[in-house]
């Protein structure tokens, strides 16, 4: 099996150095060239990709078939709307240059608004989305065999949710946490390969949504972390996403179901 990774960040090497394991060859694009070179040395053909400024092919030769594309290209809050809007469209323009059987685009549960409610995939009546991840979202929808998942706040390896908390005031320790672990992201990944879906979106969250203060005080005693100088009340909206959708439809049962063990 042929696979196209467009943006090979921390998730989508871990998933690339999974498939190269088991045989598949595997294409991955990046900005950085110290990326590029380590990739390269792990078996990926790697090239660099800005789609910031372009959507043309690498100059090298490069396959016109794949059987799979990852693209985990971010829709940052930090870009301009017309910056996103530059660079998903040329990201689709560099797609329509090639063939593929099944795309999945990584975006975010950032997508949904910070309000006390539980969200859906199937139900977006009134929903204030966010503008930049909803425009990467519909851009790349626009192609065909194309699929989103919109990923949970992402922990493992060495993403430890105290780690960002040690020794500082932590206003959130009352809000929900929305997280899946790599472990689980991987995986979920993979099956999108081969299994049919339903429908076109989907969230990656674990099923299992403690507080966040209760996540901080776990994850520093098992990992050794320095806790929080204080709790404090802050932002407090019970914000739940919930990812049910994909966990029935694809039968899973999570590695890490519950945060409170990442």
């Amino acid at each position: 099996m042929r696979i196209l990774i467009l943006g090979c960040g921390w998730l989508a090497e871990s998933f690339a150095m999974d498939m190269k394991h088991q045989g598949h060859e595997v294409w991955a694009s990046t900005t950085q060239y110290e990326k590029y070179h380590r990739l390269k040395t792990d078996g990926i053909f790697s090239f660099i990709a800005d789609f910031d400024n372009s959507g043309t092919l690498p100059d090298m030769l490069f396959p016109n078939k794949f059987d799979f594309v990852l693209n985990s290209i971010p829709a940052s809050q930090k870009n301009s709307l017309s910056g996103l809007k530059m660079r998903f469209s040329n990201i689709s323009r560099f797609l329509e240059t090639i063939q593929w059987t099944k795309q999945l685009f990584l975006s975010s549960i950032g997508i949904y608004p910070d309000k006390d409610a539980v969200y859906h995939e199937l139900n977006a009546d009134g929903i204030e989305f966010s503008e930049k991840l909803l425009l990467a979202e519909q851009l790349m929808l626009q192609l065909p065999h194309t699929f989103v998942y919109r990923l949970g706040g992402l922990f493992g390896k060495n993403r430890i949710f105290a780690k960002y908390f040690a020794n500082r005031i932590c206003t959130t320790g009352e809000q929900f946490a929305n997280f899946v672990h790599s472990d689980d992201a991987v995986r979920l990944i993979t099956l999108a390969i081969r299994r049919d879906f339903s429908h076109r979106i989907y969230n990656v969250v674990a099923p299992i949504h403690p507080k966040k203060k209760e996540v901080i005080l776990a994850s520093a005693q098992k990992y050794g972390f320095d806790l929080p100088i204080k709790f404090e009340k802050g932002d407090s909206f019970q914000k739940v996403v919930s990812g049910s959708l994909l966990q029935k439809e694809l039968d899973y049962h999570y590695i890490r179901p519950d945060p409170l063990d990442f």
